[in-house]
């Protein structure tokens, strides 16, 4: 049995609604997936492009305060430690969609007219 990235994708987000995490405006919520078609309760490709941008932006964010506040003796080694993995994650994923998004666009300028 193969699992593609889009039937995974579509679960988790089928997943996080039916538990009520990600309802009113949080970003997660406003997804209804992935290849869903333009409409009431789903985002174009720029808007979860940009949600993520954002998201990167503030999980490095959150991870130099953390930083911060661990040298001014307010914070944890082990909340340091957490915030700088989640903030790696999500800049290897970026940098992953990045690497694809080069990939598609380097094909799509070999196909013949």
């Amino acid at each position: 049995m193969t699992i593609k990235a889009m039937d995974a994708a579509n679960a988790y987000a089928n997943v996080m609604k039916n538990q009520g995490i990600g309802s009113g405006t949080d970003k997660i919520g406003s997804i209804s997936g992935i290849g869903a078609t333009h409409g009431e309760g789903s985002s174009t490709f720029s808007d979860v492009l940009k949600a993520a941008i954002v998201d990167t932006g503030d999980s490095i964010s959150i991870s130099a305060n953390t930083g911060i506040e661990a040298l001014n003796g307010k914070a944890d080694l082990v909340d340091v430690v957490t915030s700088v993995q989640n903030a790696e994650m999500v800049l290897e994923t970026v940098v992953a969609v990045r690497d694809k998004v080069i990939a598609a666009y380097q094909d799509i300028i070999k196909m013949p007219i």
